[in-house]
């Protein structure tokens, strides 16, 4: 089985989801999460969507993934009015459901979905279980050593994809 990558053919989206990663323990953010902001702001710049949606909350340490990456996307030149947080979410799948929330609320019924290459698959599978249209778009990485996985990551996502798989099936998590 494949992970999907998309359900739609448009152009132009309602907006761009950018997937949080945690900030480092000062509250600025990592190279990971920098790659997904600057990758969010270019296609907001491209007119991919009038809006974003930072989605993350505080899970590793004290700071709500989607305030830094808020910030960031700002200090960047996106108008504060063009940024949505989303600062609950724990994991992919309230990533997600809570993005969806935020959109059905407003009307919108479109994404782009940004993340880190690695993490698509999974978002992919997730998305594909929401009624919206999106596609992902993958952040480039802004170090050449965070370019590829290590063994230990690979297989951490490897798990936690295999746990949405079966967990999703029975329970879930998302009531929209």
């Amino acid at each position: 089985m494949t992970a999907p990558t998309s359900n739609t053919n448009l152009n132009r989206l309602d907006a761009i989801i950018v997937l949080g990663y945690p900030a480092d323990g000062d509250g600025n953010p990592t190279p990971e999460q920098l790659s997904r902001v600057t990758e969010g702001v270019r296609e907001y710049e491209r007119g991919i969507a009038p809006r974003l949606i930072m989605t993350g909350g505080a899970v590793h340490n004290g700071f709500a993934e989607a305030e830094v990456m808020a910030r960031t996307a700002e200090a960047d030149g996106i108008p504060e009015s063009a940024i949505v947080k989303e600062t609950q979410a724990r994991d992919t799948i309230e990533n997600a459901c809570y993005a969806v929330r935020i959109m059905q609320a407003h009307g919108w019924r479109s994404a782009e979905v940004i993340s880190s290459g690695y993490h698509l698959p999974r978002a992919g599978l997730i998305f594909g279980r929401m009624p919206v249209e999106w596609r992902t778009h993958a952040a480039p990485a802004l170090e050449p050593e965070s370019a590829g996985m290590s063994a230990a990551e690979t297989a951490m996502e490897t798990l936690k994809t295999v746990r949405y798989l079966v967990y999703a099936k029975w329970a879930e998590k998302c009531e929209l």
